[in-house]
């Protein structure tokens, strides 16, 4: 009797390598557009990377994770630049700003 589990595997992998691909790349869309959005003093007043430097590394890790996935060594990178910079960097901006704001 065979089985046909391992090509619905595949494809089940695949769609699932998709998914992970996309939501990796808004996570780091959001943090890039909200970074390009900021006033650069305002990081230079929390005490961390410029903003120049922080456009860099998102922009670098959101085509690493374009060419190479979400999965491998860079995709995670990627996403762990990202949430660093969405969790740490962006409350400190918000809370040199009125506090009020879009994002």
């Amino acid at each position: 009797m065979v089985s046909s589990a391992p090509l619905f595997f595949h494809e089940v992998r695949f769609y699932i390598d998709v998914l992970v691909v996309i939501a990796s790349m808004i996570v780091q869309a959001i943090a890039f557009i909200h970074c390009v959005t900021q006033r650069g003093d305002g990081f230079q007043a929390l005490g961390t990377l410029p903003k120049g430097a922080w456009l860099a590394i998102l922009a670098v890790c959101m085509a690493l994770t374009l060419l190479f996935g979400a999965t491998g060594l860079f995709g995670l990178i990627g996403v762990a630049a990202a949430l660093i910079y969405l969790l740490d960097v962006r409350p400190g901006l918000r809370d040199l700003s009125d506090g009020k704001g879009f994002w």
